[in-house]
């Protein structure tokens, strides 16, 4: 552009546009590299969500396998052992990590992070070949995929096991120039840092989204075939479990994970009834004393195939008149030692100015059929009821109910309990909570003092909720990676139940960002 027979006018003009066109090209390189570190930061979340859905169904395979042990209990030990290997390699890929942006003092300046002097320098020796930790990364790769093939067994579904050898294979690649080239050379070798970086991130979400797949595939499907039709069940449910001779039955006719939405192509009953959004409404005069069923089923046409028809069967009962009083606790079926236990008395046909209730704990009434026990001491409670009839019978019903002191807190970090992961300085303005997760009860709790210990350094006692000088300085010592314990964590009620004696809440163990 600048030779020929041109004025040096056009000469210099030509030259501008020749250095304008390489300002463009290299800023268009740098755009390049914030694109991998945006990419990069979006693998690190979902990874992050992948690990929070996993433990949910890690969860779910250990409640089923309480409860069927015949059926799951091999299963959930399965995932503990895919959990413990997957969580062993995932943090393996972070000291690799680690190691490569020990130099680099921004690891969010993605556009610094353009020479590939420091993945080359990790992965390969000078004679080009592997080095000891580029051989050893190799080598974690597959034997992190063998290892959980060989966890699983002939269990394994092949697609699934496809999908594993596929993510988490090194096998030849072929180069540009169609020549065969290593896998580790083919992927890290000559390759800016941000890039290998993205290109480790993903490797880590690809271990999360393994991770679930198996958890999903143990756990038989369930989370998929809640959404089949053929997995609702037809639930009959009346207004009450027991009527008079004579008295209108009111009630519905439901599926399990009701829709309103749901379209109903065809019904059948015994008692008739009336399609109404997702629904059945029944109304319909109750027979002569005894009981009565409730026979029918529901109709959903299908796209494909035969239609469904769930069947349903239930029964109600008439009765002439009451026998029993009905107690029951609105919380649960205990009452708990030192709170305002909300009880609902009732006795079916009976007003409620003749009812009258009593117990040897503290117990008052607070509106119709409504009454409060604030228990003291013991272990078990009786409540006695005693109710005239219209009749002018007397029915006197006396039942028992546990006393139980409110359940040890779990220690908490920003209202996450068990394990958590933050950076030290993160941990060092936290404050130490409690919480009672699943209680009845929604009590308030302050921390009065806590201990804590980081890897290599003694024990710090701390009063309150926050940390101390001491405790902060021993935090300070923390490296990545290390594991701070936060226990013996000592708390008070405040409101409603103060004075009472709380346990001591389960310990907080912290992983250093």
């Amino acid at each position: 552009m600048a030779g020929g027979n041109l004025s040096p006018r056009q000469k210099m003009i030509n030259l501008m546009y020749l250095v304008f066109i390489a300002m463009l090209a290299m800023n268009m390189s740098k755009q390049v590299l914030s694109a991998f570190g945006y990419m990069k930061e979006s693998f690190a979340d979902s990874s992050e969500r992948l690990d929070n859905a996993n433990n949910g169904i890690l969860s779910s395979l250990e409640a089923k396998a309480e409860e069927s042990p015949g059926r799951y209990k091999v299963k959930y030990q399965n995932a503990q052992q895919i959990k413990t290997v997957s969580d062993e390699f995932f943090n393996y890929i972070a000291t690799v990590k680690s190691e490569l942006t020990k130099n680099v003092k921004d690891t969010n300046d993605y556009e610094s992070m353009d020479k590939e002097d420091e993945g080359d320098d990790y992965f390969f020796s000078k004679d080009e070949k592997y080095s000891t930790e580029g051989q050893a990364f190799v080598d974690r790769i597959n034997g992190y995929k063998d290892e959980v093939i060989k966890i699983l067994g002939d269990s394994i579904n092949p697609g699934l096991k496809a999908q594993i050898e596929e993510r988490f294979s090194t096998p030849v690649q072929k180069a540009d120039n169609g020549r065969d080239q290593d896998w580790l050379v083919n992927r890290y070798k000559g390759f800016p840092l941000v890039t290998t970086l993205a290109n480790l991130e993903k490797m880590q979400a690809d271990v999360r989204t393994t991770e679930g797949e198996i958890f999903n595939s143990l756990l038989g499907g369930a989370l998929i075939d809640e959404t089949k039709m053929t997995n609702y069940k037809a639930i009959v449910a009346l207004d009450k479990t027991a009527y008079f001779s004579g008295e209108q039955v009111t009630g519905s006719i439901v599926l399990g994970k009701y829709d309103k939405s749901m379209t109903i192509d065809g019904f059948e009953s015994n008692v008739g009834g009336k399609k109404e959004a997702g629904q059945v409404l029944l109304n319909f005069k109750a027979g002569n004393p005894g009981e009565h069923p409730i026979k029918g089923s529901f109709v959903f046409n299908q796209k494909e195939g035969d239609p469904i028809r769930l069947e349903f069967d239930s029964k109600y009962t008439v009765i002439t008149e009451p026998s029993d009083a009905v107690i029951s606790a609105d919380k649960m079926n205990v009452v708990y030692r030192g709170l305002q236990n909300p009880l609902s008395i009732s006795v079916p046909g009976v007003g409620d100015a003749n009812v009258k209730v009593s117990s040897s704990q503290n117990i008052r009434k607070v509106s119709a059929g409504k009454y409060v026990m604030t228990p003291s001491s013991g272990s078990e409670v009786n409540i006695n009821v005693s109710a005239k009839l219209s009749s002018g019978k007397t029915v006197n019903t006396t039942k028992k109910f546990r006393i139980k002191d409110v359940p040890a807190p779990m220690g908490a970090l920003r209202k996450e309990t068990g394990k958590t992961s933050m950076p030290k300085e993160s941990l060092k303005r936290a404050a130490v909570e409690v919480m009672l997760p699943d209680f009845v009860f929604d009590l308030t709790f302050a921390v009065t003092g806590f201990s804590v210990k980081v890897p290599g350094q003694p024990t710090v006692v701390v009063n309150g909720p926050r940390m101390n000088a001491r405790a902060k300085a021993a935090i300070d010592k923390a490296s990545r990676g290390d594991q701070v314990n936060i226990f013996d964590i000592k708390s008070k009620i405040v409101g409603e139940g103060s004075g009472l004696r709380v346990k001591k809440a389960s310990a907080v163990l912290v992983e250093i960002k």
